[in-house]
């Protein structure tokens, strides 16, 4: 196996293992009176990060890596651990709103709106420089930005509507 396998594998299983937190932390939520809101745009977040791990897998598997990129790259991922653990059992890839709890504002949220969305943001432009494909960078990147401006828009929607402000075009 060659270094950008083993580093893509990592990146995979760490993947198909927050898919199964995620779900479980939201199948919890919902159990416990959640709701989701705007589960349309979803499958569009999963098609977008698949086709870029698959892009990675593709045309990046035998690439050396870039050392620089590789370390923002891992320390980011303590950045990505620091988001998750402050959201606790309320991390998940879904946007559920659960009535009655306060909106999460510590940790990275004392300082950040949306941090899970500035790591993944980052992530999907580092991890192709790491394996040397700017191109990769750069197109995910603007697919990446095109579905998140849906899901950010959605979201604050919901966070409105748990404050109990009036916000239109909230159906995505």
């Amino acid at each position: 196996m060659t270094a950008a396998e083993i580093l893509l594998a990592a990146v995979t299983l760490q993947r198909a293992g927050e898919l199964v937190l995620a779900r479980r932390n939201t199948q919890r939520l919902l159990a416990r009176g959640a709701f989701e809101i705007a589960p349309g745009h979803y499958p569009l977040i999963v098609a977008v990060h698949l086709a870029w791990l698959l892009s990675l897998w593709l045309l990046g598997r035998d690439h050396a890596l870039n050392s620089v990129a590789l370390l923002f790259y891992i320390g980011l991922q303590g950045f990505r651990g620091w988001v998750m653990w402050t959201l606790g059992s309320r991390w998940t890839t879904r946007i559920i709103v659960l009535p009655g709890e306060p909106l999460v504002s510590s940790g990275p949220y004392r300082f950040l709106s949306h941090p899970n969305y500035v790591v993944v943001g980052a992530e999907i432009i580092l991890l192709p420089l790491v394996l040397k494909l700017p191109l990769v960078a750069a197109v995910f990147t603007i697919l990446n930005a095109l579905v998140l401006t849906i899901r950010i828009r959605a979201e604050n929607s919901a966070l409105a509507a748990s404050r109990g402000i009036i916000v239109r075009d909230a159906h995505v």
